[in-house]
């Protein structure tokens, strides 16, 4: 596997200054959100996750180290993950290899951009053969790659960035982009993400993507509204966003075309399919 394609597993020093400056990461703040919120788990029987230090700071630092936020969190992705079981249990990357191999529909940039957050492209228009792949495929796709994430502390300071491509979208990916995925996928986006999302970049979108607009519009609450941003085939105004320097040149950027995908990333889940197997075990505890 290449050094290229691998996960950041060790805090950086620059996410470290941000973390104490955005997310209240002091030493105090820490000691005292992870002193609460173990036990605040340890008095609910209803959910289970384990309680070592490292793992309970993916919710603490979404929440900014206020305990009782993070515990809510846990109990909205446990409540998720019940309502969502014939997709997400015991889901590992094997059940979904060919989609994630063969099919060019996610992908992330294997370095980080100028504010050191993970860049994730979905491909929602001619590279989606919707009688290939579906859109609950596509979803459980989302869950693996943020599994992954979760892992990484620098991510869970600094964010994710997602940009959706919608080249070439024709009425076969309209017609699978429901409404029952939008809410499934807001729901998880909005309520049920143990990470920071900062942006949502629409890029290549038609004409047509109006409609798609129309399904998912309900449904997005005002926070996530405001990280939306639409850019069309125009991507002067992406790099607002996102320097150019850090970009491929399929999208304006400096850097060489994309000639990588998930065949590339597949090796990362498997290298990480303990941490994956665990993840399953978590969640509402079975009466």
């Amino acid at each position: 596997m290449s050094e290229k394609f691998c996960l950041q597993l060790t805090l950086s020093d620059n996410a470290k200054s941000i973390a104490e400056k955005d997310l209240n990461e002091t030493e105090e703040n820490v000691k005292n959100a992870l002193i609460q919120l173990k036990e605040l788990l340890e008095n609910d029987k209803t959910i289970y996750y384990k309680i070592d230090d490292e793992f309970l700071k993916i919710f603490l630092r979404p929440c900014k180290f206020y305990a009782t936020s993070a515990y809510e969190l846990m109990k909205r992705i446990a409540n998720f993950r019940a309502k969502y079981k014939t997709l997400l249990y015991d889901l590992v990357p094997s059940q979904e290899r060919d989609a994630i191999v063969n099919h060019n529909l996610i992908n992330v940039l294997p370095d980080r951009d100028q504010l050191g957050r993970r860049v994730m492209i979905v491909y929602c228009g001619e590279n989606w053969n919707t009688s290939k792949v579906s859109s609950d495929q596509i979803f459980r796709l989302f869950y693996l790659i943020h599994l992954l994430a979760i892992l990484e502390p620098d991510t869970q300071i600094n964010g994710t960035v997602v940009i959706m491509d919608y080249k070439g979208m024709g009425l076969k990916q309209v017609a699978a982009l429901t409404p029952a995925f939008s809410m499934k996928l807001l729901g998880f986006i909005q309520d049920a993400m143990p990470l920071r999302l900062k942006e949502i970049h629409m890029v290549n979108n038609p004409w047509i993507f109006k409609t798609v607009w129309a399904v998912f519009k309900p449904f997005i609450k005002e926070k996530l509204g405001k990280r939306i941003h639409f850019h069309e085939n125009k991507m002067p105004s992406l790099h607002k966003f996102i320097d150019k320097s850090y970009l491929p040149k399929n999208y304006g950027g400096d850097l060489p075309e994309i000639n990588y995908g998930g065949k590339e990333w597949y090796p990362v889940m498997e290298k990480h399919i303990d941490h994956i197997k665990e993840w399953n075990t978590y969640g509402l505890v079975e009466k």
